[in-house]
Formats: structure tokens, C-alpha cells, sequence
């Protein structure tokens, strides 16, 4: 028993292994890109939340490269900022993005404008059209953007955290720290440090302490 995991253990370790050499011509990207001190704080971002504590001991450069090979939701993000850099970096993605495809169903909005670190969590079925603060956190099957003809959209403020199937619409903004929870649908601007759950979406937590307040 203990030799079949130990010959499991190695066979994923290779897999692994070629998978960053297939996708070693998506570094160019970082190299000619202007937006390097971004995309490296999004893999910091991503060490801390996903891979394994021996990653922290690997150069970003590394870390980079197995973000890549495994997780193609990092890619989306990865192109994102890439886009908004200089023209080679965008051309460069563009081409990339031919060969290394995305996760097909997270759609990140160009105009969107997104603070480093963030954290995008399986990324399926997932839609990010807003103004994004620091270090936040957004699940699978959320919906980020505008839902009338105006075509105003969210603002997050900094640490929010967004649940599986939530829905955040219209032109509000979300304080920092605030926490959705899953299936929640907020419409309504929320203040920073509160946690809202619902549909509508209402208060449970505020600084910490529990209540039950409508927004």
C-alpha cells in the first residue's frame, strides 16, 4: 500500500513536470509585459491561498510557471493584466492565448479595474465586470456587473470576499473586509466589515458581531 502511493506520489509529480514545460512559451508574456509587479503580486496572492507551503521557499518566477500548468484560471487572470500593459505584452498574450487557453467560461471585462492579489477560485461559470480593491477573494458561479441599461457596475473595496452563486448588481460599493455569502444577491450598497447572506442580501455580522439588519 505504501508503495503504490509512494509510485502515485512520483507519477503526479511528473505530470506536473511536463505540464510546465508545455507551457513555458506563456513566460514571454511576464518578460515583455509592463505589468510585471502585478501579475507577481497575484502569484504571491495565489501561493499564499492555493498551493503548498513548499511553494513559499520558490521564486516567483517558478511559482509563476506552475500557476500556469495547473490552474487555468490564473490564466485569465494572467492574460487580464497582461492587456492592460504595453503593446508587445499584448500582442504576446494574444498569441499565447491561442495556444494556452483560459478557463472558457470565466469572463473578466477589459474595462474592469482590478487591485493585485486577487483570488479567483475554480473560476466556472463566472462573469467580473467592476472596480476591484486589494487581496479580495470571488468563488465559482458569481456574477460581478451591471443589471439595468445605465451600465454602472460594483465597486469592491479592499479583503471582499464573494461566495459560490452570488450575485452582485448595479452601481454599488462594497466596503472593505465585506464578506457575501453563497447564493446571496445583493443589490444595495454594503458598508465595510459585515457579512451579508440572502436575497435580497441583508446583514448577519457587523464588526464581528452578529445582527440582523436590512441594507
Amino acid at each position: 500500500m505504501a508503495q503504490r502511493k509512494v509510485f502515485l506520489l512520483s507519477i503526479r509529480r511528473f505530470v506536473k513536470k511536463i505540464k510546465k514545460i508545455i507551457v513555458l512559451p506563456m513566460m514571454m508574456v511576464y518578460f515583455v509585459s509592463s505589468e510585471k509587479a502585478l501579475m507577481r503580486a497575484d502569484v504571491r496572492r495565489w501561493v499564499d491561498v492555493e498551493l503548498m507551503d513548499e511553494a513559499h521557499d520558490m521564486s516567483d518566477i517558478r511559482n509563476l510557471l506552475t500557476l500556469l500548468a495547473l490552474y487555468r484560471e490564473f490564466r485569465n487572470l494572467y492574460y487580464f493584466r497582461a492587456f492592460k500593459g504595453n503593446l508587445v505584452g499584448v500582442l504576446t498574450a494574444y498569441l499565447m492565448r491561442v495556444f494556452f487557453r483560459p478557463e472558457p467560461t470565466l469572463f473578466i471585462r477589459q474595462s474592469s479595474d482590478i487591485g493585485r492579489g486577487l483570488f479567483i477560485q475554480h473560476g466556472f461559470s463566472t462573469v467580473i465586470n467592476a472596480t476591484i480593491g486589494e487581496d479580495c477573494w470571488i468563488n465559482q458561479q458569481v456574477s460581478i456587473g451591471y443589471n439595468d441599461d445605465t451600465g454602472r457596475t460594483p465597486t469592491l473595496g479592499n479583503g471582499v470576499r464573494i461566495g459560490a452563486g452570488a450575485k452582485v448588481l448595479g452601481g454599488i460599493t462594497l466596503g472593505d473586509h465585506v464578506l457575501v455569502g453563497a447564493n446571496a444577491v445583493v443589490v444595495k450598497d454594503v458598508p465595510p466589515n459585515c457579512t451579508v447572506v440572502g436575497v435580497p442580501a441583508y446583514i448577519v455580522k457587523r464588526d464581528g458581531v452578529r445582527v440582523t439588519e436590512k441594507l
